[in-house]
């Protein structure tokens, strides 16, 4: 198998970067931002993420069955990729800079907007990822490619706003979203058109003509399919906690909101650096193997941070370089790899590549646990009975509240998602195997389509 050429790498990495520079001050900033200076109440904001959730049960499936039927003369992937951005831009625009006044239904119409957004991009975007090579190394540079450039946006989400903050000293989430929002606005349309453009979608796929509900049952008969993308829920929960819980930590708990944006950006500073490491990893020992190394470094490094008080800030470096190397495996380049090789099981059991199929169920599961997350730490700050605001007057068992929720609940979730995965089956050889196995399958229908044509 040849390699994929790094310019082809580079340019359809590139889409990922501003789709990643706008979601992470979404979970990160947006949580506080509507909670403390638009006034919406943490169960209300945790309660319109599951409504908006719900409405992806039908939204998902529906799209990776589109794209997987779509027929145009520019592919049936990038037709999807193009439509959806503008979509996404307005979204983010109307999240990142609502007008004076706005309360929860806005928020409610525009995150229903973003996850429409979300759903019509992604899902094709992944699944044309997963068709550039049938390799199982080069499927891994694939995924790490993307999620350099996903690391990279997330960096410059940080890097504006902390340029802001040094030179000019202004900062706080409402600037973060502003500077952040304004340069998606640039970025977006510019690294999605070189996708696009650069980038050729395979043609060599076979046609999709299985049944809606005959594809669903083929597919939750993959047994490893569903042991990867329950691993994933599972762990990714224990991430999707910490991650609205990173702001309330460092406000409330250590006392250094302004500075928050140097610690988030030395966390993707460690990502970044981490997945060329985790990519050589996984040739080394297995996907599966090196995907349960980062599990098992999140899981004993995160609850150091309970550890952490008024005026630790600065403590708090070694931890966050720690968990950010995982990280830079964990969230986007070994289970992406790894999703490629099941689809492969797939279209030797179906007969099909039905890529969006499999990453529409991902992409739900992945909402899904982002909103699980998300909402288990909102709820649990609430229990807690934790106050967001400047002015609010919590003591130190809400700040107790906070801690645990951020550094050690998180914990068990990733112990488990490991001990899913454990058995994991398909290595390297035996993804070689079913490669071969779909060639010969193909190789025998075209001999057989030349002989009646004769």
């Amino acid at each position: 198998m040849d390699r994929l050429k790094k310019s082809t790498l580079f340019y359809y990495s590139l889409a990922d970067l501003p789709i990643a520079m706008s979601l992470f001050p979404v979970a990160v900033f947006i949580p506080r931002f509507w909670t403390s200076d638009m006034g919406v109440p943490l169960t209300l904001l945790a309660t319109i993420g599951i409504a908006v959730r719900v409405f992806d049960v039908i939204t998902d499936p529906l799209m990776g069955y589109i794209s997987d039927h779509t027929r145009s003369r520019f592919g049936r992937r990038k037709p999807w990729v193009l439509l959806a951005t503008p979509i996404m831009m307005l979204s983010i625009y109307m999240l990142f800079l609502p007008p004076e006044g706005a309360g929860i239904v806005h928020y409610g119409i525009w995150s229903l907007g973003l996850s429409i957004a979300i759903t019509m991009m992604l899902i094709p975007y992944y699944a044309w990822g997963a068709e550039l090579s049938t390799d199982y190394n080069e499927r891994s540079r694939v995924t790490g490619g993307r999620a350099m450039a996903g690391i990279s946006g997330s960096l410059i989400a940080q890097l504006v706003p902390g340029a802001a903050l040094l030179i000019f000293g202004i900062g706080g989430s409402s600037v973060v979203l502003q500077l952040v929002g304004t340069t998606m606005l640039i970025l977006m349309p510019v690294c999605v058109a070189l996708a696009l453009w650069k980038v050729p979608e395979p043609e060599n796929y076979s046609r999709t003509t299985v049944p809606v509900l005959k594809g669903l049952k083929l597919m939750w008969q993959n047994g490893p399919f569903k042991q990867l993308v329950m691993a994933f829920m599972i762990g990714s929960i224990g991430l999707a906690i910490t991650t609205p819980l990173y702001l309330f930590f460092i406000a409330d708990v250590l006392g250094a909101e302004d500075k928050a944006i140097y610690m988030l950006t030395f966390f993707y500073l460690s990502s970044f650096a981490a997945v060329p490491f985790w990519v050589w990893l996984a040739g080394k020992i297995g996907k599966h193997r090196a995907y349960l190394t980062a599990f098992f470094t999140l899981a004993f490094v995160h609850p150091f941070y309970m550890l952490l008080g008024e005026g630790d800030f600065w403590w708090m470096l070694p931890i966050t370089l720690a968990t950010g190397f995982a990280s830079g495996g964990f969230s986007a380049t070994l289970p992406n790899s790894m999703k490629a090789d099941v689809i492969d099981l797939d279209t030797l059991n179906s007969g099909e590549n039905r890529a969006a199929l499999f990453f529409s169920s991902w992409s739900f599961a992945q909402k899904a646990t982002s909103t699980i997350g998300g909402s288990l730490a909102l709820f649990g700050l609430a229990l807690f009975g934790f106050e967001p605001g400047a002015g609010a007057a919590n003591g130190p068992d809400e700040l107790f509240g906070v801690s645990f929720l951020f550094a050690v609940f998180p914990s068990l979730f990733y112990l488990i998602g490991a001990a899913i995965v454990w058995t994991y089956p398909i290595t390297e050889e035996r993804q070689r195997e079913i490669r071969a196995a779909i060639e010969a399958r193909e190789r025998e229908e075209t001999e057989a389509g030349l002989a009646s044509s004769a």
